[in-house]
């Protein structure tokens, strides 16, 4: 049972809560350094971003301290309840969404705008934490892998029908989870396999990717002679996997880059690749001919310039020449690290990787001292968000990921980003405070 000496608020883990005060501080004041002006007369004006990132702080932290004082047992309880209605929302945001920057993955009530995608990360984490963490579930059975991978895949697929596939992607983050807790090594490979598949497609002439196929092909097969004589499962398989290549390499990756992705998506992969699209993915127009309606480098071209001027210390606060006079586009939310760099230089972007890396590092060490399942994986949920947030977005602002509109937790400018991210971890606090009542 819990320690009835002890406070709610004393059992609160104060470590994480300080690291979280840090970044969200860290994040209104960069916000702040993008948007001064000691010649704006309405500087300090609740029409300013970083007054209204202070104001979704206060309601996070509302929000937050309702959080603390609900039962602990609540979250177990209405998972699947939360997880239905997340789906729910992502359902009618396709049919009366709002459109903002591309992406129809919005919906307004009232004067408040705000992603279901953002908030049904929370609900997620907890369906699939349940889920996990019933004790008639046997994660080394395929119906229990399959339900758990359904649990975090439905509300991807959802979101990528609302034009947001940055968000969609952040779900993948649910795979770490799940390695975790038996998911064989064979996925892993599939998937990496698949990645080295779409690249090279992406890369290589189709005729070169047919007959490094074969190739290999011949090589495993030449290795696996005995087996395939002795079981014919073991020949079907392989031609089935050959087969199934074949199709992903030659039908579905040309397919879905020409079909599905849209033009600036496919500009800015290529981009990333440091190479033109290929006439084989492109979309032609009426005429027949395929036009470039955007610069795809320009965004990670002006974010590694600004960084790169930062050098070793840094400008100094409130001397961002790009950042402060609009070269770095969405600068206050995915880009929000390039004010960083450049006012901070190496030593302020270092610091701030590593209150994130110090972050990470607790949360983990909560996982491991919960004496429940369900509060252990929930903090593994958190985690892996959390590291997939960061890790995609610091790549993204520095060339080595394309640019998907991932924004960095805590600080990117943003009420449903914000909120959303306090929630996650205020839920992890309070299952933290009561660790030692077994949740079922």
């Amino acid at each position: 049972m819990v320690n009835n000496n002890k406070s709610l608020i004393a059992r609160v883990d104060s470590g994480v809560f300080l690291l979280y005060l840090t970044l969200v501080i860290i994040g209104i004041i960069s916000i702040f350094s993008v948007e001064y002006s000691s010649n704006d007369p309405m500087m300090y004006s609740l029409s300013k971003s970083f007054m209204k990132q202070s104001i979704f702080f206060g309601v996070s932290l509302f929000i937050g301290l309702i959080i603390l004082f609900t039962d602990s047992k609540v979250f177990n309880s209405f998972a699947y309840l939360a997880y239905t209605i997340g789906l729910f929302l992502l359902i009618i945001t396709i049919f009366i969404g709002k459109d903002i920057k591309g992406s129809h993955s919005w919906l307004s009530l009232g004067g408040f705008t705000f992603q279901p995608g953002e908030v049904c990360k929370i609900f997620t984490a907890l369906a699939l934490t349940k889920y996990l963490s019933s004790p008639e579930v046997n994660f080394q059975i395929l119906k229990d892998r399959l339900i758990g991978i359904a649990i975090a895949m439905i509300p991807a697929f959802i979101i990528v029908l609302q034009d947001e596939t940055g968000l969609a992607l952040v779900y993948f983050s649910f795979f770490l989870v799940l390695y975790k807790e038996g998911l064989p090594n064979s996925i892993v490979i599939v998937g990496i396999s698949l990645v080295v598949l779409t690249l090279g497609t992406m890369i290589l002439p189709g005729y070169v990717i047919t007959i490094s196929l074969v190739v290999i092909g011949v090589i495993i097969g030449y290795f696996l002679q005995k087996e395939f004589k002795r079981n014919w499962n073991v020949r079907l398989a392989f031609i089935g996997i050959f087969i199934l290549c074949m199709l992903y390499t030659q039908v579905a990756v040309p397919t879905i880059f020409k079909h599905v992705l849209k033009g600036y998506q496919k500009e800015r992969i290529y981009s990333m690749l440091g190479m033109e699209i290929p006439e084989a993915f492109m979309e032609l127009n009426e005429d027949g001919e395929y036009i470039k309606k955007t610069d795809p480098d320009y965004n990670v071209r002006q974010s590694k310039i600004a960084i790169g001027s930062g050098g070793f210390l840094g400008k100094g606060f409130l001397n961002g020449t790009s950042t402060k006079n609009d070269f770095v586009p969405e600068q206050s939310t995915d880009f929000i690290f390039c004010s960083i760099g450049e006012q901070f230089g190496f030593v302020g972007s270092f610091l701030l990787i590593a209150v994130y890396l110090a972050l990470l590092l607790r949360i983990l060490k909560l996982a491991e001292r919960q004496r429940s399942k369900f509060n252990s994986l929930y903090a593994y949920c958190v985690s892996a968000i959390i590291f997939f947030h960061v890790a995609i977005n610091l790549s993204m602002t520095i060339g080595l990921a394309p640019v998907i509109g991932i924004t960095l937790p805590f600080i990117s400018y943003g009420g449903s980003s914000l909120v959303s991210f306090s929630v996650l971890l205020f839920i992890l606090l309070r299952l933290d405070a009561d660790r030692q009542v077994l949740i079922r």
